[in-house]
């Protein structure tokens, strides 16, 4: 249990400090480089090989030391992480894209609650609605990497919450899995915490997004955690992104192009620095987490009230942002 534990918790820190240390200095870096432009929050180029360092640490020991359906779902993962990086590239187009992800998540539904596994009463509406939810999750995760140290936060808070809860439930190939991806999300934080030295790109948030996605609803069918468990912990990322679609589809903006008004880029364009964003992001990560914990233990009356102080906290917070701030609207 030792070694596996060092395997999960060190290794993957280190590999990918170190693999991103190598990719920051190497030629691939600058054909990867982030040009700044009027929707970026950044002044400078900056190479996008933080996510190829963080999943190459990452994918391997999570398939090794999980279970069959983890290992199915770390290698969905890598194959987004190589239709991300060729996008990142080249720029493919969004149909590509989308294909490629619903693709992950349906094998990642046949994966952990196909047919073999009818016990867990998943029909076919409800797998439906699954594939969506990791899909939308998938792309999510991806919108809000936008700020230095922002979505490494999310990953080491976020990963490190569901690995401790499925090691409380003994489901140990989960807890491991998540270990590992909140290990090597600590090493790519320590290049990318502000001032960044890198970003993590497509090919490491997509990823990263579809397996908070697919994790988070595989410990809910194994019971290691209800499933509003891994939606709160991940809230941070969830709430911001989906009310900033739901007010552009409202408003009637061009909602699938690139844009600057999530509130956590309106935060930064009002003044804020990155590293006070972090900070005040880690705080609501952490709180978040925290109150994931409470609840799964506590009875329905209680989960729904600490699922009711959440709603009521981000819109308090969402309501304040947009009294002070303006959107920046592209």
């Amino acid at each position: 249990m030792t070694e596996l534990a060092v395997m999960a918790l060190a290794v993957p820190a280190i590999a990918a400090w170190i693999l991103i240390a190598i990719l920051r200095r190497s030629r691939f870096a600058g054909r990867l480089a982030d040009i700044p432009n009027e929707r970026s929050l950044h002044e400078s180029p900056m190479p996008r090989v933080g996510g190829l360092g963080l999943v190459a640490a990452a994918l391997p020991i999570a398939a090794w030391l999980g279970d069959a359906p983890i290992a199915i779902l770390a290698g969905c993962a890598a194959l987004l992480a190589v239709v991300s990086a060729a996008d990142d590239l080249r720029s493919l187009p969004i149909a590509v894209r989308l294909t490629a992800h619903a693709a992950a998540a349906t094998v990642a539904i046949l994966a952990i609650a196909g047919p073999a596994r009818a016990h867990v009463g998943l029909g076919v509406v409800e797998a439906a609605v699954a594939i969506l939810a990791i899909v939308w999750m998938t792309n999510l995760y991806n919108f809000m990497d936008g700020s230095d140290g922002l979505a490494g936060a999310m990953t080491v808070i976020g990963f490190g919450a569901l690995a401790i809860a499925a090691a409380a439930a003994r489901e140990w190939s989960l807890a491991a899995a998540c270990a590992a991806i909140a290990s090597a999300g600590a090493g790519f934080l320590a290049h990318n915490f502000p001032p960044a030295r890198v970003f993590l790109g497509d090919a490491g948030s997509i990823p990263l997004g579809f397996l908070a996605a697919a994790l988070g609803l595989h410990g809910a069918i194994l019971d290691a955690w209800p499933l509003a468990f891994p939606v709160l912990v991940f809230s941070p990322f969830i709430a911001d992104a989906s009310v900033t679609l739901a007010r552009r589809v409202v408003r009637g903006e061009p909602f699938w192009r690139a844009h600057r008004s999530h509130y956590y880029q309106r935060l930064v364009l009002a003044g804020w620095s990155p590293r006070a964003l972090v900070w005040a992001a880690c705080a609501l990560m952490l709180a978040a987490a925290a109150s994931a914990w409470a609840l799964r233990s506590a009875d329905s009356p209680a989960r729904l009230a600490i699922i009711a102080c959440w709603a009521a906290l981000y819109a308090a917070l969402f309501l304040a942002i947009e009294r002070r701030v303006r959107p920046i609207i592209t």
